[in-house]
């Protein structure tokens, strides 16, 4: 069933339950965010009842949305491609079909029968759900049961976040499903992969985008594992050593080209590797912090399945005035181009426009500085970043805007200082350079602030803009009233019952200075790193 807090349950039988067929028509599996045969729950259960036909849909209207854009379309249709390519291995290629879902099922169902829909569960934005709802729709007027699979550990429906992260580790260990054999289906035209400007998505230049296809994900998981992950915690927040320690999968976990499940196992057996051959610590705590990286995945997209407002409006509503909600275009615009005069920040943004990926802890420094020192609505800027992220994660994506910019009320708001953060992960300024190649003739002294050098006269104004604000006057402005907001009445008493709904209950070891401790969730300690 499609169940979001607050709703009434709209559907048909979640169970995984296999039997014999009730009436003609084919079991049509529908890819969503799965793009995969191995691991996929719902793929194996219609195989098991009956002939396959193995659909995706093409949505135009999904791909006008404001946080959709050409670089995501061209991930998926390399996975799409890929896809196909190991369904005609089991025995039937992908079946592709552009148009509205219930229109296109509904042209299935005359043309070829639908006997049940299976698809695994999605916890996407808004639209996905309205979506979803009208497919649901389409089922009950024709008598077709729809079958939902979980397939990562987000919950659907009431219930609590007590017990979630053991029922979590329960569901990595269960068995991977199997990719079941598939009888080829005749007179069903497969039809090709849309290009991006038959969609109407606008020209997108991200020439060193992430591959899609399951072959490109597990060569990535292998790396990482077996060579790259060794120094993955002490690597992982630095934009230059973070592209190269970090596991990059999150475009192929975002699009499910590889199961979290999988790569769960993959990486417990790696730890157990590791522990057997008695392996020093640094591979052993980076293993257990990427392990943790796995349970937020789920941890931060139940968010969005308990709140699906989280997208559109503030988690805590003492903040809803907090700060126009009509962007100040001048700073959005420079924040978006790469152009805000404070060299850090604008190597970030123009690194994430070439590549479509940054690490974590560049990508809430961004956020932060959007948010408290242009103080800006998060979302606009929560736009901008969701068109230019590869791995755009819904259920990711709009909890850690919210968190950054400091409007849920239970994380402790964290102001990124842009220079030090500069000085911290760049400090010889090598990242700042390859981006930012108009900063060349500044020495490293003042790379990260290049007002301060002997020819600033030479490149600001001229091929590099002074910065637009005070960045240090802006951050304690931005204190002051983020703080003030927390000091209101009632405010405490908002944070705990959304703590009761949203936190974690995951225990975990606190430690001084860790990246791991970014995604903490104190509700007092004012200042900012």
């Amino acid at each position: 069933m499609l169940v979001r807090t607050g709703d009434s349950p709209i559907l048909v039988d979640m169970s995984n339950r296999t039997g014999t067929k009730t009436h003609r028509g084919y079991q049509v599996m529908w890819f969503k965010r799965d793009l995969r045969v191995e691991d996929n729950a719902a793929l194996s259960a219609a195989a098991a009842r009956g002939p396959v036909l193995p659909l995706y849909i093409v949505e135009p209207d999904y791909w006008r949305l404001p946080e959709t854009a050409a670089r995501h379309w061209a991930f998926i249709a390399e996975s799409l491609r890929a896809l196909s390519r190991y369904l005609a291995r089991l025995g039937q290629p992908l079946v592709l079909r552009t148009g509205d879902a219930p229109a296109v099922l509904e042209e299935l169902h005359v043309r070829h029968g639908i006997a049940e829909l299976h698809a695994n569960e999605e916890t996407g934005g808004g639209w996905t759900y309205a979506r979803d709802r009208r497919v649901a729709a389409f089922c009950r007027a024709h008598g077709i049961r729809w079958h939902e699979y979980r397939q990562h550990g987000v919950e659907r429906g009431p219930g609590s976040r007590d017990g979630w992260a053991a029922r979590w580790d329960a569901l990595m260990r269960e068995p991977q499903a199997r990719a079941p054999h598939l009888a080829p289906l005749a007179g069903v035209d497969p039809q090709g992969v849309p290009a991006a400007v038959d969609l109407g998505l606008l020209a997108d230049p991200c020439p060193e985008r992430q591959l899609g296809g399951r072959k490109a994900g597990l060569a990535l998981l292998s790396s990482f594992l077996g060579e790259r992950g060794a120094t993955y915690r002490r690597g992982m927040s630095g934009p230059e050593t973070g592209a190269r320690v970090c596991s990059r999968l999150s475009p192929h976990i975002a699009y499910g080209t590889l199961s979290v499940r999988e790569i769960t196992q993959a990486t417990w057996a790696r730890q157990s590797e590791l522990r057997r051959n008695g392996t020093a610590g640094g591979w052993r705590q980076s293993m257990q912090s990427f392990s943790g990286r796995l349970h937020w995945h789920c941890h931060f997209i139940q968010k969005l399945e308990d709140r699906p407002d989280i997208e559109t409006r503030n988690l805590h509503r003492a903040y809803d005035d907090l700060r126009p909600r009509v962007p100040d275009r001048t700073r959005l615009e420079a924040w978006c181009k790469g152009e805000t005069g404070l060299p850090f920040v604008d190597a970030c943004m123009r690194s994430l426009a070439a590549t479509g990926w940054l690490n974590f802890r560049m990508r809430a420094m961004l956020m932060s500085v959007a948010s408290y020192h242009l103080w800006l609505d998060w979302r606009a800027p929560g736009l901008h970043l969701a068109r230019r992220f590869t791995d755009f994660e819904p259920g990711i994506h709009w909890p850690q805007v919210q968190m950054q910019s400091g409007t849920t009320g239970i994380n402790t708001p964290r102001i990124y200082n842009p220079v030090k953060q500069g000085r911290d992960q760049d400090p010889k300024g090598e990242f700042v350079r390859r981006w930012l190649p108009e900063l060349r003739d500044i020495p490293d002294r003042h790379i990260h602030e290049p007002w301060q050098a002997e020819n600033a006269d030479a490149v600001l104004g001229r091929i590099y803009p002074f910065p637009i604000l005070d960045h240090l006057a802006a951050a304690r402005d931005a204190r002051q009233k983020i703080w003030a907001v927390r000091a209101l009445p009632g405010f405490r008493d908002e944070a705990a019952a959304l703590v009761v709904k949203h936190a974690s209950r995951r225990k975990t070891r606190r430690r001084k200075k860790s990246s791991d401790a970014q995604m903490s969730l104190p509700l007092d300690a004012p200042g900012g790193p």
